[in-house]
């Protein structure tokens, strides 16, 4: 019986596929990658932002080999495409990370139009959906077999902003797929891992800074945001793990007085009507969390 192989390749190559590698986290995650060694493959639609990232790859490792590849993942013929320019020029892939997605400005549910909600499908859950039917048909064919996928869940996968249903829901959805991935890719020695990310300092959350951002009470603050080189270190470390060790889903918070942390702290207290008060005391009630801004409470009779 052949020998598991639990690495990736031991070769003068491993292909790394990062999307949307224009700007912020995806930009970060590909300087990381081509620091230590990887040749990377950048995807975006903005060709000239491509090119920067390619710059500043150079920057850190004058060898950097990174390639990029222009196009828009919302269609699922320029996925197609990618993925054709990676068996070509490669004939391997070692590393998925699904990390394109958009966002639109928050308006209320009901009043979201069908084409931004098939935009935001389109790009933050088919196009990865698509990547990694892609990325598993090549690294099940490949030898040595086997490599990973890694896909940018965000904090909304637990924790929903206000007016964000779109958004949320591939957030969710992609939870869904990591798991899926994850269970089928054992088999062939792919692993499936998810990275929820809190407020990075990249593009989409900067257009949150003006006005502040929206809070469950109404209030509009301005939030903690990280360096997207704290991603970027995370992205590498779980790269370069064996691939019989997966961290299924790491959470990447921002500080404490972040909404978005674990612990939130907000400027005022939820409105009454927002949440379940303690009736009660004593054995009868149990501790329970609010469901908007995550403080403990007693909750009777549950």
């Amino acid at each position: 019986m052949a020998a598991t192989p639990t690495r990736f390749p031991n070769a003068t190559r491993r292909i790394a596929c990062v999307t949307g590698a224009s700007s912020g986290i995806g930009r970060a995650c590909a300087v990381a990658l081509a620091r230590e060694g990887w040749t990377v493959v950048i995807s975006a639609r903005r060709a000239a932002d491509l090119d920067e990232t390619v710059r500043l790859a150079k920057e850190t490792r004058q060898a950097a080999e990174v390639r990029p590849f222009p196009g828009d993942l919302g269609k699922p013929e320029d996925v197609d495409a990618l993925f054709d320019f990676i068996r070509r020029e490669y004939g391997r892939l070692d590393l998925l990370f699904n990390n394109a997605g958009r966002s639109v400005a928050p308006v209320p549910l009901e009043e979201v139009s069908l084409e931004d909600f098939q935009s935001i499908v389109g790009v933050n859950l088919v196009a990865p959906f698509l990547a990694t039917q892609h990325a598993f048909r090549i690294m099940k064919n490949q030898t040595p077999q086997g490599g990973r996928i890694i896909n940018n869940g965000s904090i909304s996968a637990h924790t929903p902003r206000p007016f964000s249903a779109p958004y949320t829901m591939t957030k969710h959805a992609i939870t869904g797929l990591t798991k899926s991935a994850a269970l089928d890719g054992r088999a062939y020695n792919i692993a499936c891992s998810q990275i929820d990310i809190g407020n990075a300092e990249s593009a989409m959350v900067g257009a949150m800074k003006p006005g502040g951002s929206l809070q469950p009470n109404g209030e509009r603050i301005q939030e903690p945001v990280m360096p997207v080189e704290h991603v970027a270190d995370a992205i590498v470390h779980m790269a370069s793990l064996p691939l019989n060790v997966n961290i299924l889903n790491q959470v990447r918070s921002t500080p404490l007085s972040s909404p978005l942390s674990s612990k939130p702290t907000l400027s005022s207290p939820c409105k009454p009507s927002w949440r379940r008060r303690c009736r009660s005391s004593g054995a009868a009630s149990r501790a329970r969390r609010c469901l908007v801004c995550n403080r403990r409470l007693a909750v009777a009779g549950m």
